[in-house]
């Protein structure tokens, strides 16, 4: 391990909603300070503007987060702030930022940050990078990552297909694979019948997850076409859907009427705070992700922490994260699949069989093992 670098990490936290963004640079902050090193973030002022926002409010209710030494500084938007900041972080002069990227938006504001902090000669830009090639394309996504890529010294990429799209941007730049950690910030695991009671839901019957922000790469529709199976309407069971609409609800409510599922549907579609977020994952049997495409997915590494079996589709890095018959189902992003393992799951009682392979597979995914991945990727740098 390399002690006591000066670490600046630029990206979303505290004041803004603890979404996956959020909580995970918090998480990642407090693990390299519980390791000794000095660690400052950078987050915005402005994140997006509002009419490019598609939730309700980009702003968090919760509480600051103690111990992290939070700067609001960075405007996405505004050239003369990039340049303001990048001057500032230059001056400091730390061995190392650190930049989380999943967007090509932020690709102007970040890659200007790091070009102007790093003429210092010192600082090394390293980045995790959640996506380089976005899930909903736009035109100009390519040139904008591609000046982002060449502002950065080194990536972390948490899915092999990121790597792989990493490689045609620039196929020699330093970049390392570390799956995704834990989110084990959540809290405690609770019993099934206390989170069923503190969300209000009826114990008589069963539940399944969907959770996290709706958008249509997430394949919420291909679920209800599975839900709506009549193998599973002989089973106690509903489906949860948790998290904000990040698009037109409408279809979605639509469909849920034309597959006659009101009735076994439970609708919790607002923003899902962090210290509620236990109460979700605790009241279910199967979490399911049945994602049209994908890097990798927090929502997995909640289920990890709070031992909860998944059913994911075959895309991106999710079979990566969640062995076939080990830690839960991966299949293919169609209804019949999803139903037929969604059945088998309640019809052969493979619930306790699959706890047991979670919790034999959640120790891969320590913080201490992505923080060992960044000094390795940095000390490789400064070698070169």
């Amino acid at each position: 391990m390399t002690p006591k670098l000066n670490i600046i990490i630029l990206g979303t936290t505290y004041p803004f909603r603890g979404g996956g963004l959020a909580t995970y640079n918090e998480r990642l902050a407090k693990q390299l300070q519980d390791e000794g090193n000095k660690v400052v973030i950078y987050t915005f002022s402005l994140q997006y503007p509002n009419f490019l926002f598609p939730g309700k409010s980009q702003y968090s209710d919760r509480e600051a987060p103690k111990n992290l030494d939070i700067h609001v500084k960075v405007n996405s938007i505004n050239p003369f702030n990039w340049i303001k900041v990048g001057k500032e972080i230059n001056k400091l002069s730390p061995d190392i930022l650190f930049i989380r990227y999943w967007l090509p938006f932020m690709a102007p504001c970040f890659g200007t940050i790091a070009l102007i902090a790093k003429k210092n000669k010192k600082t090394k830009v390293l980045c995790i990078a959640d996506n380089i090639i976005p899930h909903e394309k736009r035109i100009g996504d390519f040139k904008l990552t591609n000046y982002f890529v060449k502002a950065v010294d080194g990536f972390i990429a948490m899915s092999k297909s990121v790597i792989n799209d990493l490689n045609l941007f620039d196929k020699n730049i330093p970049k390392s694979f570390c799956p995704h950690p834990l989110y084990d910030n959540f809290g405690e695991i609770l019993s099934k019948e206390t989170a069923l009671n503190n969300i209000g839901l009826d114990p008589q019957y069963s539940y399944l997850l969907f959770f996290g922000f709706i958008r249509a790469y997430k394949g919420l529709d291909i679920l209800l076409h599975a839900f709506a199976d009549e193998r599973l309407r002989k089973l106690p069971i509903k489906l949860i859907i948790a998290g904000e609409f990040y698009e037109d609800s409408k279809p979605y409510l639509d469909l849920i009427d034309q597959l006659h599922l009101r009735e076994y549907i439970v609708l919790k579609t607002d923003f899902i705070p962090d210290n509620d977020v236990k109460n979700y994952f605790c009241a279910v049997d199967l979490v399911v992700q049945p994602y049209k495409n994908a890097t990798q997915s927090g929502v997995t590494q909640i289920c990890y922490h709070f031992n909860k079996p998944m059913l994911v589709t075959n895309v991106g890095g999710l079979s990566e994260i969640v062995p076939n018959g080990i830690a839960g189902y991966v299949v293919e992003a169609n209804p019949k699949d999803i139903a037929d393992q969604m059945l088998d799951f309640y019809e052969n009682n493979k619930a306790e069989y699959f706890i047991e392979g979670i919790l034999r597979e959640k120790q891969k995914y320590q913080w201490s093992r992505m923080t060992a991945c960044i000094y390795e990727l940095y000390n490789g740098i400064l070698k070169k």
